[in-house]
C-alpha cells in the first residue's frame, strides 16, 4: 500500500482519482471541501491550498495536484486579476505543494508527481488566453523539474480535452452542446473523469518508471488529427 497525496480530490477529476486510489492505497486529500466518501484508507484535510499552510504528512510516495480553472473570455474581457488568479490556482499552488512535500517524497517508494495541463496549451483556441497561459506554465514546470529531479522523483502532466465534470457543466449543459463537442473531436468523444484517473494511476505506477518530464495529451484526437 502506497501513500498518495491528492490536492483537490473532492470534485471532478480529482474525485475520480481519489476513489480509484482508495481501492489499494492510503490517500491524503487536501481540499477546501470534504469528498463525498468515507473510507478507512482516507484522511481529509480541510485546507485552501493557496491561502493556508499545508499539513505535515510523514510518508508520501506520490503527489497529484488537481486544482484547475476554466475561465473562457475574449481577451478584452479578461482582467489582469483573471490571469493572476488562473496562474495562482494552476501554477503557484502546484509549486507550493511540491516545495512543501518534496523532501518527504524523496524518501518515498518510487516517488512521483502528476500535474494537469490542457489541450489548449498546444492547440490555439479562442477565449482560452488565460487558462492556456497558466497551463503552459505547468508544462514548463514539468519539463524543468523532470530534469532537475531525474534521478530522484518522476514528474509528468496530463493534458485532457474537455472532461465531463462540474467545472465543465456550462460547456456541456445540454444534449445539443454535448453532441457538438463529440463532433469536434476526430475520435468522436470527450473524456469521462475515470479515463483521466486511469492515466494518473498509470503515471504513478511502476509501469511508468521510465517516464518523466512528459505531457500526456488525452485529446480524442483534437490536437493530433485533422480530419
Amino acid at each position: 500500500m502506497k501513500n498518495i497525496v491528492i490536492i483537490g480530490g473532492s470534485k471532478g477529476i480529482g474525485s475520480a482519482i481519489l476513489l480509484q486510489q482508495l481501492e489499494t492505497n492510503c490517500v491524503y486529500n487536501i481540499s477546501r471541501t470534504a469528498p463525498d466518501v468515507s473510507h478507512p484508507n482516507l484522511k481529509h484535510f480541510a485546507v485552501d491550498v493557496l491561502n493556508d499552510s499545508l499539513p505535515e504528512i510523514e510518508n508520501i510516495d506520490s503527489l497529484i495536484y488537481c486544482p484547475g480553472s476554466i475561465n473562457l473570455k475574449p481577451i478584452g474581457n479578461l482582467s489582469i486579476d483573471d490571469f493572476r488568479n488562473d496562474f495562482e490556482i494552476n501554477v503557484i499552488g502546484a509549486v507550493k505543494a511540491i516545495q512543501k512535500y518534496l523532501p518527504t517524497l524523496k524518501k518515498g517508494d518510487e516517488p512521483s508527481i502528476v500535474l494537469f495541463s490542457t489541450v489548449a496549451a498546444k492547440l490555439g483556441m479562442p477565449f482560452h488566453a488565460s487558462i492556456a497561459t497558466a497551463k503552459s506554465g505547468v508544462e514548463g514546470l514539468v519539463k524543468s523539474l523532470g530534469a532537475e529531479l531525474a534521478s530522484v522523483v518522476r514528474i509528468n502532466a496530463i493534458a485532457p480535452t474537455i472532461t465531463e465534470t462540474s467545472l465543465s457543466a456550462n460547456i456541456l449543459r445540454n444534449d445539443r452542446m454535448k453532441e457538438n463537442m463529440i463532433e469536434r473531436h476526430p475520435m468522436k468523444g470527450y473524456l469521462k473523469p475515470e479515463e483521466v484517473a486511469d492515466m494518473a494511476d498509470f503515471l504513478i505506477s511502476e509501469k511508468a518508471k521510465s517516464i518523466s518530464g512528459q505531457i500526456f495529451e488525452m485529446d480524442y484526437g483534437i490536437v493530433t488529427f485533422k480530419i
